[in-house]
């Protein structure tokens, strides 16, 4: 009986150093998928050297191995600045950034968690880097220039988050917003500006109206000259009774009683007869 316990308490003995020895070398190395980057820590204290993708052996028990996601992050900063003109404009930035696996020791050992990174980095150095943006132009140029106010933008925050192992690789402005006195400004000024080009309009359109009646007027002018012209000319008389004849033709009126005939072709008095006398004189008889 005796024996037969002994051998229970062996075989015991010998399950359990197994199942240590077993748990021992399933701990005894991590995992690192791609997208990652590992920190492994003795004993509470960051050893060089990042994990990156792949098997790594480490010290079983004692060791504790922080893993990082070294992929695209994206996170939207709202920020707020004043211009060179001292007016205050505010923006939100989406930002695409991803942590240098090979800076992931010092992360892990300055900054701790990627919240500790996006709260404790990332925000403070976009308002920075935003300020810094601002400065350099008025509100109106942050509106017209808006392609250089981003690219001030980036070349900062690059300059300021590369040096924490971060990567910028995008940033778009979602929003920029200004003050209410300044969009009320602007509002006017359109406003002022339409009415400006509406005044230059009806000016524009008064002058060529009024050169319109001006070179009507010359028409006039020059379409009476030509006439002078040709009543001094020879024949004037019997073109003006070609008018005349063809006047009360169109207008469908009776041909007067009172008619003037040139008696003479040299003479320049006309023959003046009335056809209703001649109406009312009697026939003369054979």
């Amino acid at each position: 009986m005796k024996y037969q316990n002994s051998q229970n308490w062996q075989a015991l003995v010998g399950g359990i150093i197994a199942a240590a020895l077993i748990l021992l070398s399933f701990s005894s190395f991590v995992i690192i998928n791609p997208g990652q980057a590992g920190v492994i820590s003795i004993l509470g204290k960051a050893r060089d050297g990042a994990l990156l993708e792949g098997i790594h052996i480490k010290p079983p028990l004692i060791s504790v191995v922080d893993v990082y996601d070294v992929t695209v992050q994206k996170f939207e900063v709202p920020a707020q600045s004043s211009t060179k003109d001292l007016q205050d404009l505010s923006a939100s930035f989406a930002i695409n950034f991803r942590l240098d696996p090979t800076q992931v020791v010092t992360i892990r050992r300055t900054q701790g968690t990627l919240q500790n990174i996006v709260s404790k980095i990332i925000a403070p150095q976009t308002q920075e880097s935003f300020k810094v943006a601002a400065a350099r132009r008025t509100v109106e140029e942050a509106i017209t220039k808006r392609t250089e106010l981003k690219q001030d933008f980036d070349n900062a925050l690059n300059e300021r988050l590369e040096k924490y192992g971060i990567i910028v690789l995008d940033t778009s402005v979602v929003d920029l917003n200004f003050s209410p006195e300044f969009s009320r400004a602007v509002e006017e000024k359109q406003i002022a500006e339409q009415r400006a080009q509406r005044a230059v309009y009806v000016a524009r359109e008064a002058e060529q109206q009024a050169q319109a009646d001006i070179n009507r007027a010359k028409g006039r002018a020059e379409a009476q000259r030509l006439l002078a012209e040709t009543l001094r000319e020879q024949g004037g008389p019997l073109v003006l009774q070609k008018e005349a004849i063809e006047a009360w033709k169109q207008g469908g009126a009776q041909m007067p009683k009172v008619l003037v005939m040139s008696g003479d072709s040299n003479s320049s008095v006309p023959f003046l007869f009335n056809l209703g006398d001649v109406a009312q004189e009697p026939t003369l008889s054979r």
